[in-house]
């Protein structure tokens, strides 16, 4: 079983649906409302439990009703919340999103307590460093904590992987920790500087990420897939599955999720890359953040499925 730690952000989600995103000064008239439990970093770690993987979480919330909602619903996916910290100075973490009609959204952030997870907490949690198999990083929390958890995670062997979202630029120091960097189409033109628009320039992009000291690079291309670049092996593309898009909001978590428990648990990189896929294909056909986040189960049957099509 692997075991994996996260460092990152918890959220509360607040959802409106609406015919198409707003422009800056238009009011548009919603059709619904929902609360539901997100953050890239408490997504990622239900991504990886689903995956039944052991899960330690490392953040902050606020003490406050969102804070102990957001908690419980971690426990009851079984993953280690000892190092959650409840701060008093600052409320649980807060996104509004609208999603469209096309199943397309935008979304705003409120850190809150996120912005408190420090790198002393991080060195107060290194037992659950130890005997991890992997960590898994995302951006929605301090740099000076990532980078932190970055060191402590290489300082017991443990693979690295950073998702760099929200998107921004990355300090040099932090690169050639990173075993694996999985960055979306416009994160990876805004650390390169370079268009993703084809496989082609795709895996360009990714290969100047590799001169600058990073381990591995895959690129997630929303319909069209996700590409693997490394410097000792041929790139690797797996195609997206055809699904019914209703919300995306966390189809890259699942994938990111998904991907990482594969890899930690010695799978290849072109499964682990399919599997990764399969999950925020899934993801994408169901409404909410970690309410859409598929299990090991439906991932294997979706797999076994598209395996049968290409047989017939």
């Amino acid at each position: 079983m692997a075991n994996i730690i996260v460092v990152g952000s918890i959220n509360m989600d607040l959802v409106v649906r609406a015919p198409h995103i707003p422009i800056p000064g238009e009011t548009v008239l919603g059709s619904g409302f929902g609360t539901f439990p997100g953050g890239k970093g408490a997504n990622q770690a239900v991504a990886a439990a689903r995956q039944a993987a052991r899960v330690t979480f490392i953040g902050r919330v606020g003490d406050d009703a969102f804070g102990r909602q957001l908690v419980v619903g971690l426990q009851s996916e079984k993953i280690d919340t000892q190092h959650i910290g409840v701060d008093e100075t600052a409320a649980s973490g807060v996104a509004l999103i609208t999603l469209d009609a096309a199943g397309q959204n935008s979304i705003v952030v409120a850190s809150g307590a996120n912005h408190q997870l420090t790198p002393e907490h991080i060195r107060k949690a290194e037992s659950a460093f130890i005997n991890a198999d992997l960590l898994l990083l995302q951006l929605e929390t301090q740099l000076e904590t990532v980078m932190a958890a970055a060191l402590q995670a290489k300082a017991h062997g443990v693979k690295v992987v950073l998702n760099p979202a929200p998107a921004q630029r990355l300090p040099e120091e932090l690169l050639p920790l990173l075993d694996m960097l999985i960055p979306n189409e416009s994160e990876t033109t805004l650390l390169t500087g370079l268009p993703v628009e084809t496989l082609a320039e795709g895996e360009i992009a990714a290969q100047k990420l590799l001169t600058l000291g990073i381990g591995c690079v895959v690129i997630t291309l929303g319909a069209r897939g996700a590409l693997l670049v490394s410097a000792d092996k041929p790139a690797i593309h797996i195609p997206s599955f055809p699904v019914n898009v209703v919300d995306t909001t966390s189809a890259g978590d699942s994938f990111v999720g998904a991907f990482s428990v594969a890899l930690a648990d010695g799978s290849s990189l072109e499964v682990a890359l399919q599997r990764g896929c399969a999950a925020g294909a899934l993801a994408a056909t169901r409404l909410g953040a970690q309410p859409s986040i598929p299990t090991k189960f439906e991932i294997d049957q979706l797999l076994l499925n598209a395996q049968k099509e290409q047989r017939t």
